[in-house]
């Protein structure tokens, strides 16, 4: 006798389409979730290396941070005025260093630099609003602290920038340090605290600090 041959309802291949359907939007779910942790992950971590960079530079040249009386008693008359100085405030930080780093080769500069520290408004026309960690290099130390050099951004995207020196003396933190003041004009806090807020891609903001340590914290003296 032959056997009859029975096929699928309508009913089971709609069932098993429905099934194969909700299977492949699981695994799609599950695949578009894992790509979206990735690069959530990735932006947190360069965005995390970006900014353990700048503070890294920026307490590598603190750290080497310092003041000298060795300069032209003639051009430069007033202390005020005069080339190295240690100027720091609670959002902003200008000084002179022995960190330089010369990029060209028999480039007329030596390993001394202006260097200053704030937060503007970024100059990129599609962001808008947003601010960024500035710093200011001159490698002419001779000329005013104040003027010359090339501005870059140190760090996109910052909300706020805090500087904070310690006073080994009275064993407390201050909110500024400047070496134009007489009781100042000799002296360097031996510890620098750097705050960095940042916002990242979600608008939650984070905090990063570290601490440099200003190895020369007094005049070089002339001889």
């Amino acid at each position: 006798m032959k056997r009859r041959m029975r096929g699928f309802t309508l009913m089971e291949v709609m069932v098993a389409v429905a099934i194969t359907a909700l299977m492949g939007t699981v695994v799609a779910m599950a695949f578009q979730t894992g790509i979206t942790a990735k690069e959530t992950v990735e932006t947190d971590a360069d965005r995390y290396r970006q900014v353990r960079v700048a503070l890294n530079r920026m307490a590598r040249e603190i750290g080497s941070a310092y003041v000298s009386d060795r300069y032209d008693l003639k051009r430069f008359r007033d202390q005020n005025d005069r080339p190295t100085n240690f100027i720091g405030e609670r959002d902003k930080l200008l000084f002179t260093t022995f960190a330089h780093q010369r990029l060209y080769t028999d480039v007329k500069e030596s390993d001394q630099a202006v260097v200053e520290y704030f937060v503007e408004a970024s100059s990129d026309r599609e962001a808008r609003g947003r601010l960024d960690l500035k710093r200011r290099v001159n490698s002419n130390v001779d000329d005013r602290m104040d003027r010359g050099g090339t501005t870059d951004t140190l760090f996109e995207g910052v909300k706020g920038l805090e500087f904070a020196f310690w006073d080994s003396e009275k064993k407390q933190w201050d909110d500024e340090w400047d070496t134009r003041r007489t009781e100042k004009k000799s002296i360097l806090p031996t510890r620098v605290r750097i705050t960095v807020t940042a916002v990242d891609e979600s608008g939650k903001e984070a905090r990063y600090v570290t601490q440099a340590r200003i190895m020369l914290n007094t005049e070089l003296p002339r001889y």
